[in-house]
């Protein structure tokens, strides 16, 4: 599995109005059926650059799904934000290969 990340950081005077956009934005990315969830996270650093910035996880079915969302979903997705906020907003991606997981349970 991989989990493709997006990282944006978005300047303060839109803060608000981009939260409820991702808010409707990651349901749309999820509707592609080539992830099977999404977090969303706020980054805890003060960035020099100011603005807030967050992360959005999409763990993707598999190497073949996400390829299939770059050439089939992935700029269309993109181009909706960048038109909304511009220079308002800079967001970079990684992916992630997940290699273990873990968990503990306390009795």
């Amino acid at each position: 599995m991989i989990i493709y990340n997006v990282t944006i950081n978005i300047d303060d005077s839109v803060h608000d109005e981009w939260l409820v956009w991702i808010k409707e934005h990651i349901p749309q990315v999820l509707g592609t059926g080539k992830f099977d969830k999404a977090t969303l996270t706020k980054v805890l650093v003060e960035e020099e650059m100011g603005g807030q910035t967050y992360s959005v996880q999409y763990r993707s079915y598999s190497r073949e799904a996400l390829d299939a969302y770059y050439r089939e979903d992935a700029e269309r997705l993109r181009t909706d934000g960048l038109k909304k906020f511009a220079d308002k907003m800079l967001a970079f991606r990684t992916e992630l290969q997940i290699v273990d997981e873990y968990t503990v349970n306390f009795k």
